[in-house]
């Protein structure tokens, strides 16, 4: 499933991440690598963007790049 799949509250570990090799880049530079785990803490009144906690900080990104992100749920 993807990032960007997953509802507010749910949580998932991340499996792979994709995307052209500068955005892939990007994502891994902030801490999105593969086996974190990822909690969906808010979404905009229109659904984009999302802001995550991992790591122990919040994360704001673009839906279309949690598209990019492919991840299994996990309950915590």
């Amino acid at each position: 499933m993807k990032l960007s799949e997953l509802k507010i509250g749910e949580s998932g570990r991340v499996l792979e991440v994709g995307g052209e090799k500068a955005l892939r880049r990007r994502l891994l530079d902030m801490g999105i690598t593969p086996r974190t785990i990822i909690k969906i803490k808010k979404r905009a009144p229109l659904g984009d963007p999302i802001e995550l906690l991992l790591r122990g900080y919040v994360l704001t990104i673009r839906l279309d790049d949690a598209k990019n992100i492919t991840v299994e749920e996990v309950s915590l």
